[in-house]
């Protein structure tokens, strides 16, 4: 089972990006998707998540700004970043709770190897 991510790079102050997480091999079922970010000399922190139902849970600085998708067909995550700020400049890290197949069943949480987001000021 493989995570790969995509999208970041230099964004405007006010402008967007787009990150896209996807997951490969033998997936059985992805539970909860979610992203995190994390910049230098902090702790990783919760971006926004999704749980198996669809439901959205969004940090404070991440509401009404940044919105969160799901497809469960494609095994893809996506984190549209709206209304960029330069204190929005991180390493956003793509995070899945994957039941997988093989000779019988397991769970496994996957992380991503992160993208980068700047945002100059």
């Amino acid at each position: 089972v493989r995570l790969v991510e995509s999208g970041g790079g230099l964004g405007l102050p006010g402008g967007s990006l787009k990150l896209s997480c996807t997951v490969s091999g033998n997936v059985y079922r992805v539970r909860r998707m979610a992203w995190y970010r994390q910049t230098p000399g902090k702790e990783r922190e919760l971006v926004a998540s999704s749980a198996s139902d669809g439901t959205a849970n969004y940090a404070d600085f991440a509401q009404g700004r940044f919105a969160l998708s799901r497809d469960g067909a494609k095994r893809t995550v996506t984190l549209q970043l709206n209304r960029l700020k330069p204190e929005d400049t991180a390493v956003y890290y793509c995070n899945q709770e994957i039941v997988y197949y093989g000779v019988s069943y397991g769970y496994v949480e996957l992380w991503g190897k992160g993208t980068v987001v700047s945002v100059p000021s």
